[in-house]
């Protein structure tokens, strides 16, 4: 995809994570790989006046052409790198993910949907300072394996192969948290077992590839359309 697309692109999400509810203000950051670098929505600047040209671009090695980039690059970086499965890292402080984030809790499988961040749990990264690197080892250690997690008393991280993916995953993982917070009121949820969870998350793979939950040839009978 031209880079030009893809800037368009992160536009449109990062607008959308607003009015999504998922963000707001300057918070959370977006990148996406590119070429042999990766593109990132720059430091500071509200999305509604945001435009393609302020996306910066940015190598590896850290160096970048044009605005500052977020201050959260460091784990962009990292990610991208470390992770060649995904090409998208949203960022957001949605408030009850964050909620969750600063009691420093994991996601257990309450609820089966947990599934769709790659593992049984959504586990909470330990409390770094932001922008630094010490942040990004630890979003790393928490994202192994996974496509989503929390940062401890800042907000989560959903990854995705499409800038779409990412952002249906930062909804959903936003959408658990705020299950689970309202769970929690009744007290501790009793969890999936985690044979179960596989068993989800083999339906769910093979759901994405657009088969049915079922095994092959267990409901294969098409009925012909009537004249």
């Amino acid at each position: 995809m031209e880079h030009k697309q893809l800037r368009d692109e992160m536009v449109s999400i990062c607008r959308r994570m607003n009015t999504s509810g998922i963000n707001q203000g300057t918070a959370g950051n977006l990148s996406v790989r590119a070429g042999s670098g990766f593109l990132i929505t720059p430091s500071g600047l509200p999305y509604d006046t945001m435009t393609p040209e302020d996306i910066v671009e940015m190598d590896f090695d850290g160096t970048y052409v044009g605005r500052r980039p977020s201050s959260e690059w460091r784990f962009h970086r990292d990610i991208l790198k470390a992770r060649e499965d995904i090409d998208v890292v949203l960022h957001c402080h949605s408030v009850y993910a964050t909620t969750l984030a600063c009691h420093h809790k994991t996601i257990p499988s309450f609820h089966y949907m947990t599934g769709v961040a790659g593992g049984a749990t959504i586990r909470c990264a330990r409390y770094a300072t932001f922008g630094t690197q010490a942040l990004s080892d630890a979003a790393l250690e928490a994202l192994e394996g996974r496509l989503a997690c929390l940062l401890g008393q800042h907000g989560q991280i959903s990854l995705g192969k499409s800038l779409e993916a990412a952002l249906w995953l930062a909804i959903e993982v936003e959408t658990l948290s705020r299950m689970y917070v309202q769970a929690l009121t009744l007290g501790e949820p009793p969890v999936l077992p985690d044979d179960e969870m596989e068993r989800v998350i083999a339906q769910m793979k093979r759901m994405s590839y657009g088969f049915g939950p079922e095994a092959e040839g267990s409901n294969d009978i098409a009925r012909p359309r009537k004249a």
